[in-house]
């Protein structure tokens, strides 16, 4: 068992999702569990926050709830930093590519396109580093796919430089947005649904219209949405279903999908 190794583990739906929080932590009412830097299990009884649920604790991973979790699950997921541990998630043949030429040889564990280069040692999680290269370490999670081939290597500097480099404006949150999230309790500042629906389209539009830099226009629509709507509690799951539906037919994945969107709600402490 991962936990029995100091590796927190954590179950996926299929799409390689986490489970949904529980009633009390929906809309992030619980306190903001996500936003914490340092890795711990969740206090709720089910599992909840991605990966702040992740935990090596046996009783709460054999729970009731965690039990049932873990029959629905359709893939097994950790939590990286929670393990001292960070993933190069190298997305396709390009990506192994490069890091064979400009990365210390370490773990490697093959995923469907690519690989995952696992490094000893906790750092800063980013997605889309460089193309097709995400970094996965504190508060994210990566799927486990095995115990993988090769001597785990200390995390070079190469990597550090990989999240520390000058962000693209496509992860520059608008400086306007000071006001706390208050999620459905907010009162609506639009005076239309005409206009959040306004915004989506244009926003599917925008993503369907791509040509290049796929990746950081989903980010980027992502995070103008959330940053118009996101605070007053107004965007349904058919509204996120749009956006992600318009964003898997210009080749993202789901997993893509889910974590440009948890990305932008953190830029914009959401």
């Amino acid at each position: 068992m991962l936990a029995a190794h100091g590796i927190p583990p954590l179950p996926l739906r299929a799409g390689k999702v986490p489970f949904g929080n529980c009633p009390n932590c929906v809309d992030n009412a619980c306190g903001g569990r996500p936003n914490m830097k340092t890795p711990g299990p969740c206090s709720c009884p089910g599992v909840c926050h991605a990966w702040a649920a992740a935990t090596t604790d046996p009783a709460v991973i054999t729970s009731p709830a965690w039990a049932t979790a873990w029959r629905r699950a359709a893939a097994i997921a950790y939590h990286p930093g929670g393990a001292g541990l960070t993933v190069v998630d190298l997305d396709d043949a390009a990506a192994v590519a490069w890091a064979r030429t400009a990365l210390p040889a370490t773990l490697t564990v093959e995923t469907t396109r690519g690989e995952h280069w696992i490094y000893r040692g906790a750092m800063t999680s980013r997605n889309a580093v460089r193309p097709g290269v995400d970094v996965k370490s504190l508060m994210a999670y990566a799927r486990w796919l095995g115990h993988g081939t090769g001597a785990m290597a200390p995390l070079p500097e190469a990597v550090h430089a990989l999240a520390v480099k000058e962000p693209s404006p496509a992860r520059r949150a608008p400086q306007s947005l000071t006001a706390p999230l208050r999620g459905h309790k907010g009162d609506c500042p639009h005076r239309t649904l005409a206009y959040l629906e306004r915004g989506i389209t244009m926003a599917v539009q925008r993503i369907t219209e791509a040509r290049s830099a796929v990746h950081a226009t989903v980010y980027r629509t992502f995070l103008a949405v959330l940053s118009t709507h996101g605070r007053c509690g107004c965007l349904t799951d058919t509204h996120v279903n749009r956006l992600f539906t318009a964003a898997q037919a210009k080749g993202e994945s789901p997993r893509h999908c889910t974590d440009a969107w948890a990305n932008a709600l953190t830029t914009l402490g959401l």
